[in-house]
C-alpha cells in the first residue's frame, strides 16, 4: 500500500458515494462544499482523505462500500493512513 493506491481507492469511494443521491446529499451536508467543488478538489490529497474518513464514520456505507469495491474493510483504514492526517489517526496495523 502507498499514497498512490490510497488516492485511487479514495477515488473509487467518491463515485460510490455519488452514484447514490442520498449519499452524495448527505456528504455535501456534512463536508458544507458543492457539487462543483468536487470536482476542483477531487485530487486534493486531503479531500481524498476526508472522504475516506467519512467511510470510516459509518459502518453501515463502509461495509456497503467494500462490497460494492470488492476489497476488505480493513483496505479502507489502511489507506487513510497515507493521506494528510493519517499517521495520527490510524495506526500502522489496521
Amino acid at each position: 500500500m502507498n499514497d498512490e493506491t490510497a488516492r485511487n481507492l479514495a477515488g473509487r469511494a467518491l463515485v460510490y458515494i455519488a452514484q447514490e443521491p442520498e449519499r452524495i446529499r448527505q456528504f455535501l451536508a456534512i463536508t458544507g462544499i458543492g457539487p462543483a467543488e468536487i470536482r476542483a478538489r477531487a485530487q486534493d490529497p486531503a479531500f481524498l482523505a476526508g472522504i475516506l474518513d467519512h467511510l470510516l464514520s459509518d459502518e453501515a456505507m463502509l461495509l456497503d462500500f467494500a462490497a460494492w469495491a470488492e476489497i476488505d474493510t480493513s483496505s479502507v483504514g489502511r489507506s487513510r493512513q497515507f493521506l494528510p492526517g493519517g499517521e495520527a489517526t490510524y495506526t500502522k496495523e489496521h
